[in-house]
């Protein structure tokens, strides 16, 4: 009787990658194999136990993708766009946003100081030439509330695919410079010289998949300001998670020259970094 080979950990990686990108949860995101490789890696170096391996993965990318906070159906309001003025200023467009906005908890919270989160943030930065929104969710949706020049290149970066498709078509739409990639910005950081790099909360689930994650990825950004901002409550709003989140920023600035200043909002604080002048 012949023996079956044991599989290699190539073709266990392989197959793992397929089970996960197959679920009904991941099907559609189109996740980056980097990220997913990244993963892996990382979690057999500490769980040599190939089932709790896919357990501990499963339960760091629903932490990653936070399919939890909401989601508005793409394909809708992609086709809803088409017959949109171009103006990001027209009633009708800015409308569309707040429905994009109002989608994902995230975004939905920010909506009552929207304006004057964005103002207090480009009068302390200067008006950029180069944004970059690094795993950017919908807030790309809020350019009509920025107040940027018609000319800013704006960049955004985000793991999901048909998130970064409908993003690209928005900036077209509106004659916005830039464009969105489908990118694991730890596993790949971006390259691109900003003037200011929006890294709005992120930064703590960057420490849950990877702890002290934060520290290298700063220091590989290319910008004169890093804008990091922060939940300073819980989703449940019942647990304050404000000194957390100072020691969080503490740790991954320690040691460097940088000026870093706080900007506290309702339920959001924005850690201003200025890394170069």
């Amino acid at each position: 009787m012949t023996k079956t080979a044991p599989a290699s950990a190539e073709d266990q990686t392989a197959a793992l990658l397929a089970r996960i990108s197959a679920s009904r949860k991941y099907r559609t995101l189109d996740i980056p194999e980097a990220t997913l490789r990244d993963l892996v890696e990382k979690t057999r170096r500490t769980h040599p136990d190939p089932r709790q391996v896919e357990k501990v993965i499963r339960h760091k990318l629903h932490n990653l993708v936070a399919p939890y906070l909401g989601d508005p159906d793409y394909v809708a309001m992609r086709q809803a766009l088409t017959d949109l003025p171009r103006d990001q200023h027209s009633p009708e467009l800015m409308e569309w946003c707040l429905r994009m906005l109002s989608a994902h908890a995230s975004t939905r919270e920010r909506l009552p100081v929207q304006q004057a989160f964005f103002k207090e943030l480009i009068h302390l930065t200067g008006t950029p030439n180069v944004v970059l929104d690094l795993a950017c969710g919908l807030n790309p949706f809020a350019l009509p509330w920025m107040g940027l020049p018609s000319e800013t290149r704006y960049y955004a970066c985000d793991l999901h695919r048909p998130r970064v498709d409908l993003i690209n078509a928005f900036l077209k739409h509106v004659c916005q410079p830039g464009a969105a990639f489908h990118q694991d910005i730890l596993v790949e950081p971006p390259e691109i010289e900003a003037d200011v790099v929006f890294f709005f909360k992120e930064a703590h689930r960057f420490e849950q998949r990877e702890r002290g994650a934060n520290r290298l990825f700063f220091s590989q950004l290319r910008t004169r300001w890093l804008l990091v901002s922060l939940p300073t409550v819980s989703l449940s709003g019942q647990r304050s998670m404000l000194e957390s989140d100072r020691r969080l920023v503490a740790k991954a600035c320690a040691g460097r020259d940088w000026q870093v200043s706080e900007l506290l909002f309702d339920r959001e604080i924005v850690f201003c970094i200025r890394v170069r002048t």
